[in-house]
């Protein structure tokens, strides 16, 4: 595979094209905003004028924000599935449901287009600098294909079942992300609250034995107060929804996954939701009488 598309070159998306092409791919790519297509452009980016344009590669990347917006590249009125040549793969790298995966392989296949279920676990700046793993879910002789774009991403790329089976692995590792941000937060907020030096803690918090990889990447942007965005609260607010609805449906109950999404209401609904997550730390100063 020489050409890549991307559908979607935000935050993430953005950091994902910046990879391939330091590996070498030429890399096409189309965003509903131009500035973002733009600035990547500088860089060796093709920009797309449509979704049509950047299916016309060997394998296309949608990396999107909603379950509606993934839907419609892939099923919508010039989408994917009419727009793509035969044997296409599309690779699936949004945050969706495992039954929306599973609604978008099946008019893939029908199609003739090759499909991967492969979000990844990472921040964009892990992405960027290529620390992150890929999740896989499809065909595996497929993905052995794909390998090679897979290895210039990521560090680690996993195969983990069939179509739908990633999706859910990954709405299982953001359980884990979201709650052990709210943790750090809510264990720093009592910590300076009581005197500590923020910055000290963090030092001796990692050397404890409540260290984690979210204290190592969240509690210096909390410490230091930078919140530009790694990996936006309100997005993370639709995963808590996503994880939510699959406990329902499996029938299992995810109490602290339900306290973080009220946590995280409270943060977009104070107008941070823009922000990163390690934002959440603000919610909880508020509710200590800390101010912000």
């Amino acid at each position: 595979m020489k050409r890549i598309g991307i559908v979607g070159v935000g935050l993430l998306g953005g950091a994902v094209a910046s990879r391939l092409l330091e590996a070498g791919f030429e890399v096409v790519g189309y965003d509903t905003r131009p500035e973002v297509v733009r600035a990547l452009a500088a860089r060796g980016l093709k920009p797309a004028g449509s979704v049509g344009e950047a299916a016309g590669a060997d394998a296309v990347f949608t990396i999107l924000p909603s379950l509606d917006s993934a839907d419609a590249v892939v099923r919508g009125p010039g989408g994917l599935v009419e727009t793509a040549r035969r044997g296409t793969t599309i690779i699936q790298m949004s945050t969706i449901s495992p039954g929306l995966t599973r609604t978008l392989a099946g008019a893939a296949a029908a199609r003739g287009l090759g499909f991967l279920d492969a979000p990844m676990s990472a921040t964009s700046a892990m992405v960027a600098r290529g620390d992150c793993t890929i999740f896989v879910g499809g065909d595996r002789a497929l993905l052995e294909a794909c390998r090679p774009v897979f290895d210039a991403i990521a560090r680690k790329t996993l195969h983990v079942g069939e179509i739908g089976q990633a999706s859910l692995v990954k709405l299982v590792t953001n359980l884990l992300v979201g709650l052990n941000t709210a943790a750090v937060a809510e264990a720093l907020v009592l910590g300076t609250k009581g005197g500590l030096d923020p910055a000290r803690m963090l030092d001796i918090l990692r050397e404890s034995a409540a260290g984690s990889r979210m204290l190592d990447v969240r509690g210096p942007l909390m410490v230091q107060r930078r919140f530009e965005p790694q990996m936006k609260a309100d997005l993370f607010l639709k995963d808590f929804k996503l994880m939510l609805d699959e406990g329902l449906r499996l029938g299992v109950a995810l109490p602290l996954t339900s306290l973080a999404q009220q946590l995280t209401t409270a943060l977009v609904a104070a107008g941070r939701g823009g922000e990163d997550l390690a934002a959440l730390i603000t919610t909880l100063e508020r509710m200590a009488g800390m101010g912000d």
